[in-house]
This record gives C-alpha cells, structure tokens and sequence, in this order.
C-alpha cells in the first residue's frame, strides 16, 4: 500500500496584497497631490458636495491617483463602480456594461464607467459612449495620460469635463513614504538615500510605494544604505518619456524656449533630459538648425552654421561623443543675439505676395537677350549699381503698379544692428536720389 500523497500547504484564501493597493485611500482627504481638484472649493470637491458627478476626463501622469480618486467618486456619490481597461477591453465588453447600466438604472441605481487609458479606444468605440452619457445611463470618467485634444473625438470631449492631474511634488510623495512606513516598518535609508528615492519615483506614488516595498524586505538589521547602495539595490526605471506622444512635444518646446531666452543652463538641462528619455539627437539637430533660422537669423550669422556643424558632427561620430557637438550649439544658440526680423518681414511679403498677385517687374530690371526684348524696353533705364556713385543707385525694384513696401525691420541686436544701419543710410541716399 502506497503511502497517500502529501497534503498540499493551506494558504490564506487571498494572496497578499502590494503595499499599493493596501494603501489606496478610503476617502478623497487622504487623496495627496491633487488639493487644486479635490479640496472643498475645487471642482471635483465641489462635485461630491453637491451629490451629483458628471462625465469626466482625468488627465495625468502615472501614479498619480487618477483610478483612486474615480473609485471614491463612485463611493462618496452612492454610484456602482464599473472599472474597465481600454487595453483588454472591446465593443462587446462596452456592451455588456451598458445593459448592466441601463437595468440598474430602471431600479434607480446609477453607474460611473472609469475607463483607465481610454485614449486606446479608437473612434468608432469612443461615439459608442455618446448616447449613455447623454441620457445618464452611465456617467463616464475617463482616465489618460495622454493630451486629451489630440487622443478623444470632439464630440466625447464636449460632453465631458477635463481635469489636469498634477505629477506628485516631493511632499505628497514624503507624505505616502510616511504611510507607508507606519503600515509596514521604516525603510533602512541613509538621510541623502531617501531624498534619492522621493526623486527616483519621478513623481509616481504607485512606483514609489513599489520601490518602498522592495526595500521593506530587505533582512531585518540591514544597515542604512546610501545612495549608491540604493541604486544597486533598486533598479531605476526609465524617465517617462514618449517619442511619439505629448512630452516630446513639450520638452522640444522647452528647449526651444529656453534658448530663445537666452538661458543656456536651462537649454542644457531640457537637452539632457530628451537624450536621457532615447530622443534622436537627429531630430534635435534638425530643430536647431531650425531655432537658428528663425530665431537668430541675420543677428548673428554664424548661429546655423554652428547648428550645422553640429548637425554633421552628430552623424560622424554617433552617440555618445556626437552629442556634446549639439551641446556646444545649444549653449552657443542660447548666448546668441536674438532676432526674427527676417522670419517676420518673409511672412509679410508672402502675404504681400498673394494680395497682389501676377504685377510684373518694372521693365528696367528685366534681362533683353533680343532684339525684340530690347525693342519693347525690356532692361531700359537700368543702373548698374557697382558704376554708380557710393555703390547704390536707388532704384526702385517693386512692380510698377505696387506702393513700395517696408518686410525687414532689423534689430539692434547683434550682426544686425550694424545692417540696419547700412539700410537707413542707403534710404537717405535713395530719398535724395528719387527725390
């Protein structure tokens, strides 16, 4: 007779749960970071006093509390919560929710649809929502971390209150630290180490009560680690950042603004910043060769040729050593004189342009190479500037029937001060000489 098999070890009818979850918060007060939404006088505040929540969007980084403060609004205005993810779910999913909304509702029972990540619904499953919400079968909160205005038709959007969710600051974060050591046990850190771990999170109180987690099981007795340790013992995760979505768009702007404020320790720190994030450096290239164009132009010549340079240094050397080419362009950009004279006056006469459309050249500056051409005086009366006295002879190069038109205005700035100069001398010349 064989021996019966081993009974299998009993385990408590729940796996435990991540420190995360066990802190989510049970109230809208214990919600940290967003105070400018949830505080008395604030919107959402304002709505739950009130009773009466309409469709929203949450629009935010991760870990910031977006699916935490939509399971409170359900709870604190007596509503059935309905999760879904747009990632796992489907039209048949949005189905089944819908006719569970509509038979609570004929019971006087309202529902709250929270859509976590619902800029991955495409179009034709965003319209599905427009009659539900309409008629207050559901009320819809949405959560995303991406730009609303680019990732949700119009007519979802016009049907829905959007609300901005900040990244966690350093005190919301310190804040959820706190709880967490009170929940479990203090976590073995170094002073420096727990500032390297409130930065390290990057305003994700979700990641940071993950990385708490991990160090809480550290063996009893372990010695405070610094921040070296630390970042053994953690590893860091990389910064959010989207090449394709919203923050590429904002860091790029950044960049852009900083050198057109003429702050290059801010340039660099936005450059850094797109590198560390896996941006091209090709792309970054590209924009300031553009910056260099329209923002600095005849005020100091040599910006885009440093741009350039840059650019070209990039692409035969590669990363990382290309990179400190465009380095030396940004902060060369950012100290640079500033103008965008050209840049406005070349709008200007495009719009001149096609305001006056097909105007021919006056007939003295028109080419004759025949005798027909020369018959009809094609290039009569034309001066040849270099033989004439001081070099300029004051033509007039606008077509016949056009008022004479001032596009560039240079600045005083730079290169181009010295070449506003030289225009106002020759506009004297060509006063006295058409005079």
């Amino acid at each position: 007779m064989t021996d019966p098999a081993p009974a299998l070890p009993l385990f408590g009818d729940d796996p435990p749960r991540p420190l995360a979850d066990r802190l989510r918060p049970r109230t809208l007060a214990e919600v940290v970071g967003q105070d400018h939404l949830l505080a008395a006088d604030a919107p959402l505040g304002r709505m739950v006093a009130r009773g009466k929540p309409v469709s929203t969007i949450l629009w935010g980084p991760p870990g910031c509390g977006k699916t935490t403060i939509a399971r409170l609004l359900a709870e604190q205005t007596n509503l059935a919560f309905e999760p879904l993810s747009a990632t796992f779910s489907g039209v048949a999913d949005l189905r089944k929710v819908f006719a569970a909304a509509q038979q609570r509702r004929e019971m006087g029972q309202g529902t709250m649809l929270f859509v976590d990540e619902i800029h991955r619904f495409n179009r034709a499953q965003q319209d599905s929502f427009l009659p539900y919400v309409e008629d207050g079968t559901i009320i819809l909160v949405g959560a995303t971390t991406e730009n609303p205005s680019f990732e949700l038709n119009g007519a979802l959007l016009s049907r829905c209150q959007v609300f901005v969710l900040h990244r966690l600051d350093t005190a919301a974060l310190e804040t959820l630290l706190a709880r967490a050591e009170q929940e479990v046990r203090p976590v073995p850190l170094e002073d420096e180490a727990r500032g390297s771990l409130i930065a390290m999170a990057d305003g994700d109180g979700r990641y940071l009560l993950n990385m708490v987690e991990q160090l809480q099981e550290l063996p009893e007795g372990t010695p405070p680690l610094d921040t070296a340790a630390l970042a053994e013992t953690i590893q860091k995760r990389a910064p959010l950042y989207d090449k394709a979505q919203e923050s590429h768009y904002n860091l790029i702007s950044a960049l852009h603004k900083s050198m057109r404020g003429s702050d290059p320790d801010a340039a660099l720190y936005w450059l850094a910043r797109m590198l560390d994030g896996g941006e091209d450096p090709l792309f970054i290239a590209r924009r300031i060769t553009r910056f260099a164009n329209e923002d600095i132009g005849i005020a100091d010549p040599q910006a885009v040729q440093q741009a350039l340079a840059a650019w070209d240094v990039y692409e035969r050397l590669g990363s990382p050593e290309g990179e400190l080419a465009i380095a030396h362009a940004v902060v060369y950009l950012a100290t640079a004189p500033k103008s965008i004279a050209v840049y406005r006056g070349f709008g200007e006469a495009m719009r001149s342009a096609k305001q006056t459309g097909s105007l021919a050249p006056p007939p003295h500056i028109l080419n004759a190479p025949t005798r027909l051409m020369k018959d009809i005086g094609y290039g009569k009366g034309y001066q040849y500037d270099p033989d004439s006295e001081d070099g300029f002879s004051g033509a007039d190069y606008f077509p016949e029937d056009m008022e004479r038109e001032r596009f560039y205005r240079p600045t005083r700035n730079g290169f181009e001060a010295r070449v506003g100069e030289r225009l106002e001398h020759w506009a004297e010349l060509r006063a006295k000489k058409q005079g």
